[in-house]
């Protein structure tokens, strides 16, 4: 028995070893940790549980069947986050470049299955080169395979890409599929074509991080949800994500013990909007106050910065936020802020988050950029996606309220529950000068009969009061109470249900 025990451990040194020392040395003077350290840090100390350690691959062409590694580039297994099960897979950027086998895939679909089957979270961490092109078409069926699994497991299980370092051509497009993408900054890059394909094809000159490094996917493609300074940042956030996710589209959002007073009042609000409605103010000011412990978990904090959308938590339970931005082009909807809040309230409706929403937006943005850029059909996405949510919708108005606007950001038109406005809500059809220029256009020679049209104009429609006369605003609330009016309104539609008619899926105008 001693011999045969003593092989297992020298077989399973040598698969902790990946691709050998040289390699683990190359790796971490990148900057970068290797699958397994990064697997430590993500997962609860002594909880991971690995799969098809000792997995090979099969190819025998260009030389294949004199080079094997355990593992084949991928560690696969589940392990536990703050105790709550998940289930990983990382590649391994020592062992074959972490390129995608026809093994390397069955190890991934694995824990794919294992994860929907258990209904628990999967989270993938991606540092490969792509397809083993010395597998040719297995590999290419290997990415199908992971595909399939991708969109079976959408909306019924968390799925979160952390990207760690190179990921090119097939290995893109798992990532895409997922709920969340995150990136490291320098050492990582996503692209569906490298530098010199580019180069070759289309005569560009670009270098990795230009073409798909982190600071183009946050901030312009928003193919990524957010980006962090180094290995060791983005795992504990990571971590930190987990917490606020369910587990699944049946438990429902997690709960955590808060020592924060659901009855906190905030005096600071009565005096966040400024006299001057085209005064900016930071709305990120209002979600921390609203939130436990001020804890909040920002999704694309650096793409479409007109619009905040992310997790935190009231009376300890999770919610989504989606809240208008006047500190950026002064919260106006345009294509990019409707597509990103769209996806983050599909989400929430996915996994039975309730949404609290934030409303200060003067309209949707004007001009042929935006009308050439499909405005129309994206800001359609949003006004989609809340009308077809289902989970409770509790919406606050702090200020502006204008146009068609004021019906996409969850208003009680589109299926809001519980709709609140501050005594400085401004809901019409547009501002009150807009407004009177056109109504009143044979008096613009005339300023003082203007400006007396225009004080008339914002008595009688520039106020919460005529919306709540009509019940479209279920209660004008002091600033300072928001956070306990708000916690209110999400307890009593804790157990809220609505019987949508039956459809094979709906066709949200992509």
């Amino acid at each position: 028995m001693k011999h045969i025990l003593a092989e297992l451990d020298t077989r399973r040194t040598q698969a902790l070893l990946g691709g050998g020392e040289k390699r683990i040395a190359a790796q971490h003077a990148k900057g970068k940790l290797t699958a397994r350290e990064r697997l430590e840090l993500l997962l609860d100390a002594g909880s991971f549980e690995e799969f098809d350690a000792f997995v090979e691959h099969r190819a025998v062409d260009f030389g294949m069947d004199r080079t094997h590694i355990a593992g084949d580039g991928v560690v696969t297994g589940w392990g536990t986050v703050n105790g709550r099960k998940v289930f990983v897979f990382a590649k391994d950027f020592t062992v074959f470049g972490g390129s995608l086998s026809e093994t390397h895939a069955n190890k991934i679909n694995k824990i794919q299955d294992m994860a929907l089957k258990n209904r628990a979270p999967i989270i993938g961490l991606f540092d490969a080169g792509g397809a083993r092109i010395q597998e040719g078409v297995a590999a290419l069926g290997g990415y199908g395979e992971v595909f399939r699994r991708n969109v079976l497991a959408s909306g019924v299980i968390p799925q979160i890409s952390l990207i760690m370092g190179p990921c090119a051509g097939g290995d893109v497009y798992s990532p895409a599929m997922t709920d969340f993408i995150f990136m490291v900054k320098d050492t990582s890059y996503m692209f569906v074509t490298g530098p010199d394909v580019t180069k070759t094809v289309t005569n560009e000159t670009v270098t990795a991080e230009e073409l798909g490094g982190a600071s183009v996917h946050a901030v312009r493609s928003s193919v990524a949800d957010g980006a962090y300074e180094n290995d060791v940042e983005a795992l504990l956030q990571m971590r930190r994500l987990i917490d606020f996710l369910p587990a699944n589209n049946c438990e429902g959002p997690p709960e955590i013990p808060s020592f924060d007073d659901i009855e906190r009042l905030e005096p600071s609000l009565d005096t966040l909007v400024p006299d001057n409605p085209n005064k900016p103010y930071d709305m990120k000011e209002l979600v921390t106050k609203l939130a436990d412990e001020g804890d909040f978990f920002e999704i694309q904090s650096t793409f479409a910065r007109n619009i905040i959308t992310g997790f935190a938590r009231i009376a300890g339970r999770t919610i989504g936020i989606v809240a208008n931005q006047p500190m950026v082009l002064a919260g106006v909807l345009d294509s990019d802020a409707s597509r990103k809040g769209a996806r983050f309230v599909r989400f929430c409706n996915a996994f039975e988050i309730p949404i609290v929403t934030l409303v200060d937006v003067p309209g949707f943005l004007p001009g042929t950029a935006q009308e050439y850029g499909g405005l129309i059909k994206h800001g359609a996405k949003l006004l989609f996606a809340y009308s077809q949510a289902t989970v409770p919708l509790v919406t606050v108005i702090t200020r502006k309220a204008y146009g068609g606007a004021y019906d996409v950001m969850a208003s009680k038109h589109v299926g809001a529950d519980v709709n609140y406005a501050w005594p400085t809500a401004q809901i019409a059809v547009m501002g009150a000068k807009g407004a009177v220029e056109i109504i009143f256009r044979q008096d613009m020679d005339d300023p003082e009969k203007i400006a007396k049209h225009v004080k008339g104009y914002e008595d009688r429609f520039l106020s919460p009061f005529v919306a709540a006369e009509r019940g479209y605003i279920d209660e004008v609330v002091q600033p300072s109470q928001t956070r306990k009016r708000v916690a209110r309104a999400l307890a009593m539609l804790r157990n809220k249900h609505v019987e949508a008619p039956r459809k094979k899926h709906d066709n949200i105008p992509l």
